[in-house]
């Protein structure tokens, strides 16, 4: 790998390597992604309001989460289909996780099983999971909770497939329909299609089989075919189901995070799906103050994640951790698992400086006493 400056430069790289219809399926969003730019604007509109005269010569990036302590306020989101990108792309993610100490979630649609990614790594292991059905859903649980999996993510943002219009235009969808385009394509970047020929095209490996239950669900979820009658009974039921923590992902309002603060979620992913949902709704970073003054239970945040400075702001903000799910996928398209570790190296590197310059030694003491406008403490000399 050659040395990278920052994220845009490993983004550079997965862009030459990747097909095109395959990279618009990695960076797109819903609609005119309107989603993405407001994201990354609400982001970058957030400024730090540094403290001085502080001794920060020793830093700690480690934070707690449910009586565990991680290397950094960072996990791997849930992204399917990681093995378009690279083949065995969920098992890299989770090695690299693993060597970072930090969590990682694998989605329903992966391209590797529940089982084998829990046998590749130690890493801490969240299954994230989509309900097509309730009896597949169950059967989910259940593989997760026989594999070793210690949390449950439930995402509820999906009821039915955003309007993704990067994918609409390409056709984009697995397994691979050959057009005269694809085929294409595939020849213009012989090094991508080189390694998807010689480990075998992806597929949904939690549904895979003869089973023609299995063959329509990989369809469905490919469409976000899923259970849009799933409500708060159903919810309840999938909490006696689980025995460990169970973490709801989607959440826009604070009215329903409390609502699923009552109903047994041990915390909460303040998230827009990336931007590739619904378009037109607020950044999530705008709703973590509020959510931290209203909520008890842990609050989470992803979306427009793309550097160890926004990594500390919505730490600042509220959010015990951030996830990140399209930085970690450029390195992954990039280089495979030595990419992911790249930018995890970056993203570590980046939180460690703006500790630094914040004047904050240890990053579970961020607050919204970093942010400006804050609320900020006089400190009188003793």
């Amino acid at each position: 790998m050659v040395d990278l400056v920052n994220l845009e430069d490993m983004r550079q790289l997965a862009r030459r390597r990747l097909p095109p219809m395959v990279f618009d399926y990695l960076e797109g969003g819903a609609g005119s992604e309107r989603g993405l730019s407001r994201n990354r604007t609400a982001l970058d509109n957030v400024l730090f309001n540094p403290h001085r005269l502080v001794a920060v010569d020793r830093r700690d990036l480690s934070v707690r989460l449910f009586g565990k302590t991680y290397g950094m306020p960072l996990a791997i989101a849930p992204t399917g289909l990681n093995g378009v990108l690279w083949p065995g792309g969920d098992l890299a993610l989770a090695r690299a996780a693993a060597r970072y100490d930090i969590p990682f979630c694998l989605s329903t649609a992966s391209t590797s099983t529940i089982e084998d990614v829990a046998r590749a790594t130690d890493a801490e292991k969240w299954f994230q999971l989509y309900v097509l059905n309730r009896e597949q859903a169950q059967a989910f649980v259940r593989r997760a909770l026989q594999a070793g999996y210690s949390t449950l993510v439930l995402t509820v943002d999906v009821a039915v497939n955003g309007k993704r219009e990067r994918d609409l235009r390409s056709g984009f969808k697995v397994p691979f329909k050959l057009s005269p385009k694809i085929v294409f394509d595939a020849a213009m970047h012989p090094r991508w299609t080189l390694a998807q020929l010689k480990h075998g095209l992806p597929q949904l490996a939690n549904f895979a089989s003869a089973n023609v239950a299995d063959i329509a669900s990989q369809s469905a979820l490919m469409a976000r075919q899923m259970d849009a009658g799933f409500d708060w009974t159903a919810f309840a039921a999938l909490r006696d189901l689980w025995p460990h923590k169970l973490i709801v992902k989607g959440v826009l309002s604070v009215a329903d995070a409390l609502l699923m603060e009552k109903a047994g979620a041990d915390a909460v992913i303040f998230s827009n799906h990336g931007g590739r949902q619904l378009e037109d709704v607020p950044a999530p970073i705008e709703l973590l103050r509020l959510a931290r003054e209203t909520l008890r239970i842990p609050i989470l945040m992803d979306s427009g994640i793309r550097s160890g400075s926004d990594i500390a702001k919505a730490v600042g903000s509220g959010a015990t951790m951030a996830l990140s799910g399209r930085a970690l996928l450029y390195g992954l398209a990039a280089a495979g698992e030595a990419g992911v570790c790249q930018v995890l190296e970056m993203l570590k590197g980046e939180l460690d400086n703006t500790l630094a310059l914040l004047g904050c030694v240890r990053a579970e003491s961020l607050s919204c006493e970093y942010l400006f406008p804050g609320e900020e403490k006089v400190h009188p000399q003793n």
